[in-house]
């Protein structure tokens, strides 16, 4: 199917930051191809909703990420339902502690793949369509890109490949191609949840004294591909923690 609306590949989009992103675009017209490594029910129905309320306007794709050889067919799979990619939402990230001493190399793996090697061969995938379409990629870093996380070594090590990988391709791409990263704070808390304690502790560091919302990072993305003048930059939406972490 062939259409003339923007279309947007975001990855991890089946929940939590990933689907409102998805929410957000498809608001403001966006066609989507969204992707899940092991949520295929709560993708199928996000896509289910977004489609009630515009038909054939949503691709579901499900792959792990960590498998190279099946990124570019995510990017033909969306060419082929829609016939053009106006963006790459590098949105899928593994997070998990690696404190020295145990960390193993299948977790090296793990954490690389999702968080910088996969976005690499997906963008070097779609910069074709995307120079076409006069395009945008936006990654989805985080502000441990820029200074560690205690406990955490390989997750920021990845995510600082990212920020370069994101300046890089900026250089590379240009000008048909922009390319830029948000650096998430406090959005939402970890998945196996933090105790009170801790929670009120983050709090106290932020100067905004509140957590951000899935749909503050969704704008965010918004308006980076509305922005035809800004690629290589790094946004931090993270309340000013960065300024006391």
């Amino acid at each position: 199917m062939t259409d003339t609306r923007s279309v947007a590949l975001i990855t991890g989009a089946a929940k939590r930051v990933g689907a409102e992103i998805a929410r957000n675009l498809h608001a403001a017209g966006y066609d989507l191809a969204l992707h899940c490594r092991r949520s295929r029910s709560e993708l199928d129905e996000l896509a289910a909703t977004l489609e009630r309320q515009r038909p054939h306007s949503v691709l579901v794709l499900q792959a792990d990420l960590g498998n190279v050889e099946m990124l570019p067919d995510l990017i033909d799979a969306a060419l082929e339902r829609f016939g053009r990619l106006d963006a790459l939402i590098n949105n899928a990230s593994t997070f998990e502690p690696t404190p020295l001493g145990t960390t193993t190399p299948a977790q090296w793996d793990d954490l690389f793949a999702s968080n910088a090697r996969a976005p690499f061969f997906l963008a070097q995938a779609a910069a074709r369509a995307l120079a076409s379409a006069r395009g945008c990629i936006v990654n989805l870093a985080d502000i441990y890109a820029e200074r560690p996380l205690a406990r955490h070594a390989l997750y920021c090590m990845a995510k600082a490949s990212l920020l370069m990988m994101t300046r890089a391709l900026a250089l590379d791409l240009a000008p048909q191609v922009r390319v830029n990263a948000i650096a998430p704070g406090a959005i939402l808390w970890p998945e196996n949840g933090k105790s009170s304690t801790e929670q009120q502790a983050l709090l106290a560091r932020i100067p905004l004294g509140r957590c951000g919302t899935p749909e503050d990072i969704a704008a965010a993305v918004r308006w980076l591909l509305q922005s035809p003048y800004v690629t290589g930059e790094v946004v931090h939406i993270d309340g000013g923690r960065s300024l006391a972490i």
